[in-house]
């Protein structure tokens, strides 16, 4: 990232100025992280030096990919913003914005063109608050057997977060959208690396963005975003992936014709089947766009290769989300999946976001034991128990397992 300021005022408290640097090459901390993963390389370097982030898993520098590392998950359901994860299309995003000229556009198929300061969004629509998990389409890649290409995420690229901002509707609405709108088009600050490379840009349907659900958000976990994570303003589309929560949104585009950009009509495709899932080395199925978040469930005190004492109480805990909808139930096993018994689930803090559940067990005898781990969303969708394999390694949200030694 080129060497700059970030000046931006604190849009909470609207007072004073604060000013961060972003650094050309990040030093890079000494320790590592193994994930222990076969197929290709899992090893990875822990940073600490991006600015407003804390300890992080390095994926990738430029654009910078950033992992949520898998211990923070185990402290609560909410991902605190200085370990929320990054991921970013393109590495020419600005790192100097200037609050005072920043613009939101809101064009098209629109009967009033608006152009939309920091202080208009701020203080003259409502606010809205709403908790959402914001999990990258490729999630867990790096379990994915055979390795397929991409960022090669473990189970960190993911967070939830509870988001404040403004509900998109009531900005279409202040515009006034004109009769036969089909779809709204999102587009942020970064541009294309190289010349005719597509923009970044997503679409949803007209009524999928006016559904009041749909949000920019200034705010979240109460602090105004990090610019790493879309400062100002970022689109959220709660239970849906990552792909389509725009970061520095700038341009919002009511369109009367489908989408043709390139992310939105040919890029994040998976297979029209159940789970997404089709063989290795398969053809001719049908593609569709990745949309919806599945339900997904992990065991975040216990890991591979712990030892757990043989005929005494022991805990498991962890997080849980539906994916598009609320968590149902959240069923344990000692046994590899052959019994299930029913966790005990936390505090519902909101259908989109992470549910923490907890379950006591004990292990009968000693030697290997497998854990795992299995939700059940409120649409009665639960993990598939089989290895999920897609040629882009999109949606994968098989059951977890935990392998153990009861000692």
């Amino acid at each position: 990232m080129q060497s700059s300021m970030l000046t931006r005022r604190h849009l909470l408290g609207g007072m004073g100025l604060a000013s961060l640097g972003l650094m050309s090459s990040p030093a890079l901390a000494d320790d590592t992280v193994d994930l222990h993963v076969p197929g290709g390389p899992s090893t990875r370097i822990i940073t600490t030096s991006y600015p407003q982030k804390g300890r992080m898993i390095l994926q990738r520098s430029s654009p910078p990919w950033l992992e949520t590392p898998f211990e923070v998950f185990d402290k609560g359901v909410f991902t605190p913003n200085d370990q929320h994860y990054v991921s970013w299309h393109w590495a020419t995003f600005p790192g100097d914005i200037d609050v005072d000229s920043f613009r939101l556009a809101v064009r098209g198929q629109v009967n009033q063109t608006l152009s939309l300061s920091l202080k208009e969004i701020l203080q003259d629509l409502p606010r809205f608050e709403i908790t959402a998990v914001n999990q990258c389409a490729g999630a867990s890649r790096i379990y994915v057997e055979p390795r397929v290409a991409g960022a090669q995420w473990a189970n960190g690229s993911m967070s939830n977060a509870v988001w404040t901002g403004v509900r998109l509707k009531d900005v279409l609405d202040r515009a006034g959208v004109k009769p036969g709108a089909i779809q709204v088009r999102f587009g942020g600050l970064d541009e294309p690396v190289m010349q005719d490379a597509p923009k970044f840009l997503k679409s949803l349907s007209i009524d999928h963005a006016r559904d009041g659900e749909v949000m920019i958000a200034f705010a979240m976990n109460g602090e105004q975003l990090p610019l790493l994570n879309g400062f100002p303003l970022r689109l959220v589309v709660p239970g849906w992936c990552g792909v389509y929560w725009i970061k520095m949104l700038n341009d919002i585009e009511v369109l009367d014709q489908p989408d043709t950009n390139y992310w939105t009509a040919t890029g994040y495709r998976v297979p029209d089947t159940p789970h997404n899932n089709v063989k290795p080395g398969a053809t001719g199925f049908k593609m569709v766009p990745v949309t919806r978040n599945a339900p997904r469930s992990f065991i975040t005190n216990i890991r591979n290769g712990d030892s757990v004492p043989v005929g005494a109480p022991a805990s498991a805990r962890g997080i849980a989300f539906g994916g598009d909808c609320g968590v149902a139930r959240v069923d344990f096993s000692i046994d590899a999946g052959t019994s299930w018994e029913p966790a005990l689930l936390g505090a519902d803090q909101g259908k989109y976001g992470f549910r923490q559940w907890q379950m006591q067990f004990t292990l009968p005898a000693r030697g290997p034991r497998t854990l795992m781990v299995r939700c059940t969303n409120t649409n009665n969708e639960a993990q598939p128990d089989f290895k999920i394999w897609n040629p882009a390694g999109y949606m994968y949200n098989t059951v977890e397992s935990t392998h153990v030694v009861a000692v």
